[in-house]
């Protein structure tokens, strides 16, 4: 009797449902828990009012009212910086540069982590399903967005702890969608590719599914992800404070025709933005379901204003967020085209509140030529999903095999600050990939390898997420047989280990950066690795090319000092033309790569290579020579 339920850790509002014989459920008389914490000051210690209570008195209590957590997990403090003016309580740098909430208190004030104040939520839901199922809940799934990356998945494994549960799998939200979509799968049925369209209160992701029924009641279901994209910062919360910006244009244009004062949020109090915020919110709500809709405002300094919105003001401030959701869909569909092949699209699958506005709904038809599948409620298929994941877990529920995908491709530094990718973006999870690399300086006694993610050729344009350092016994450049691996398990979690071959020295490290990335830097990763694509590929040959050709010099210059004088004159002669045509090269490309061209620098290497090959001939004969006289 140790259940294992499923979570919808949401950024607005957080579910959690359980799957037995008689199919998933979510758990709860209110199943719908918002995301939202209030911190009460109780005989010196913080206590945690977490749902709907914390939400109603947000007002009330706007500095202790935590909300939309999920957008601060595993981030950096610069990493929000824009949205710092619209909160109403206070956001401070903690270890490492992350963001964290300033709670104030008797005594001053407590600061608390994202992961805390997550905790507390997973908490509440634990409980919530203790009691509907009448055991103590000590296990879950957890779902995350996608395009959550590797301290982000991090960060909501942390909460699990801190709330003392074991979160035994992490699946992305789209493909939990999917699960919960495929339920009545049977054999015989026909092979299916969904889209599933997930835009929550914080976060937008999509990914591209195939669905491939049982050949028989015993056998076995795949839903395989062919493709994801998306934006980990954007969301309703975004709507929002687009909102926000037109109830605040529009109320001080009233209170400068009546001269009161203008409201400025830079200084305005706590109160007055989680008013702003909560009004911006009851609008959106109610402009998904009617034409207009009108907030009252008034402060203690001014006449109160009455400001209306129209569906055309929501639709107008949605309309651009919608516009970069469908350019994810748009890199998710021809990251899946081979996959596809040719194959149609059957149902694109709505995830997620902001799903019920009229807009999206109608842009995601005309986009993809379908009409939206919502049988299932958007709010609830997520934690549905988990559910049946969990239940899969714990062995209950057999004959389904889940294949999901990397978001960003991984790889590590080479000589000259290229990269070698050695796992793909949208490659299926667990993933393992190996790679044999060596040094390019004589004695090195300690090999460093940063861990790259990103889709750029350079390490400039990427992120380093890790550094592992190798210690080797001093060799020729060369000489180190360095095995490098990479393995990913299903939670997207990756490991690096590094083996120097020749000596068996061994490091390895679970990669676990600080922060993760931004939207605006997965933006420009995908994006700037079009734009500069063959910029890229040429700066990455040229690079190697220098390393390359630097290890044959080093050769060449020591074999002409041992043998050169068994070289003919012109023999020789030769060999010393194309090293100095080569080594003039290598001077020009390091001090500006850009100032040579990759296919003479080639040809020059190769003439270098053919020129020595008599060189080598005299080299290996007089090694062989030693060897028998020893």
């Amino acid at each position: 009797m140790d259940p294992i339920v499923g979570i919808d850790l949401g950024t607005t509002n957080s579910l959690v449902a359980y799957c037995d014989e008689r199919g998933p459920r979510v758990l709860g008389d209110d199943p719908i828990v918002p995301s939202v914490v209030r911190y009460e000051d109780i005989g010196g210690g913080l206590h945690a009012v977490v749902g709907r209570d914390a939400l109603d008195r947000a007002i009330e209590f706007p500095e202790r009212t935590i909300s939309s957590i999920k957008r601060l997990m595993g981030r950096s403090l610069a990493d929000v910086h824009s949205e710092l003016p619209l909160l109403a309580f206070r956001v401070v740098e903690g270890a490492h540069h992350t963001a964290r909430v300033a709670i104030p208190t008797s005594h001053g004030e407590s600061v608390l982590s994202p992961q805390e104040v997550s905790a507390d939520i997973l908490r509440s839901l634990a409980r919530r399903a203790s009691g509907a199922l009448g055991v103590k809940i000590r296990r879950a799934v957890v779902t995350v967005p996608a395009y959550f990356d590797d301290a982000q998945r991090q960060a909501t494994r942390d909460a699990g702890k801190l709330a003392g549960i074991e979160v035994v799998r992490i699946v992305n939200e789209p493909t939990a969608a999917a699960l919960a979509y495929g339920l009545g799968v049977r054999p015989g049925d026909a092979k299916s590719h969904v889209a599933v369209y997930d835009l929550g209160g914080g976060t937008f992701d999509v990914s591209i599914l195939r669905i491939v029924p049982p050949e028989d009641d015993r056998g076995t279901a795949f839903y395989q992800v062919l493709s994801t994209s998306g934006d980990t910062h954007l969301g309703g919360d975004d709507v929002d404070h687009a909102v926000v910006a037109i109830l605040l244009e529009r109320w001080n244009a009233d209170r400068a025709s009546r001269h009161a004062p203008l409201v400025d949020l830079s200084i305005a109090g706590p109160s007055t933005r989680r008013a702003l915020l909560s009004f911006a919110r009851d609008m959106k709500h109610a402009l998904t379901e009617r034409e207009s809709a009108v907030a009252h405002l008034e402060t203690e300094d001014g006449p109160a204003s009455s400001i209306e919105l129209t569906r055309a003001d929501l639709d107008a401030v949605l309309s651009p967020l919608v516009d970069r959701t469908l350019a994810c869909c748009d890199r998710a569909m021809r990251d899946a085209k081979r996959d596809l092949g040719g194959a149609l699209l059957d149902a694109v699958i709505m995830v997620g509140g902001m799903t019920r506005t009229p807009l999206v709904r109608a842009r995601i038809a005309d986009w993809f030529g379908l009409e939206p599948y919502v049988a299932i409620d958007p709010d609830r298929v997520v934690a549905l999903g988990a559910s049946v994941q969990a239940a899969i877990v714990a062995g209950g529920r057999r004959g389904t095999l889940l294949l999901d995908v990397l978001p960003l491709s991984l790889g590590i530094e080479t000589v000259g600050g290229a990269v070698a990718k050695l796992i793909m973006r949208n490659s299926t999870v667990p993933a393992r990939a190996t790679e044999m690399f060596s040094t390019s300086v004589d004695g090195q006694t300690a090999i460093t390898l940063n861990v790259v993610q990103g889709e750029r050729e350079m390490v400039e344009h990427c992120r380093v997420l890790a550094t592992l350092v190798l210690m080797v016994p001093p060799m020729p450049a060369g000489m180190p047989q360095v095995e490098v691996q990479f393995l990913v398990d299903v939670n997207g979690v990756l490991r690096v280990q590094a083996t120097e071959r020749r000596s068996d020295r061994r490091a390895s490290l679970q990669v676990i950066p600080n922060h993760g990335l931004t939207s605006d830097e997965i933006e420009r990763i995908e994006r700037e690795s079009i734009e500069h694509a063959a910029e890229d590929m040429a700066r990455h040959r040229v690079v190697d090319l220098i390393a390359n050709s630097r290890l044959d010099l080093t050769w060449i210059e020591d074999r002409l000092a041992r043998h050169g004088a068994e070289l003919s004159p012109s023999e020789r002669n030769e060999v010393e033309a194309h090293r100095n045509e080569l080594a003039s090269l290598v001077a020009a490309a390091e001090s500006d790569w850009r100032s040579v061209n990759a296919e003479s620098f080639a040809a020059a290497k190769l003439r270098l290579d053919r020129a020595s090959i008599r060189l080598q001939e005299i080299a290996i004969t007089r090694s062989l020579q030693d060897e028998a006289g020893g």
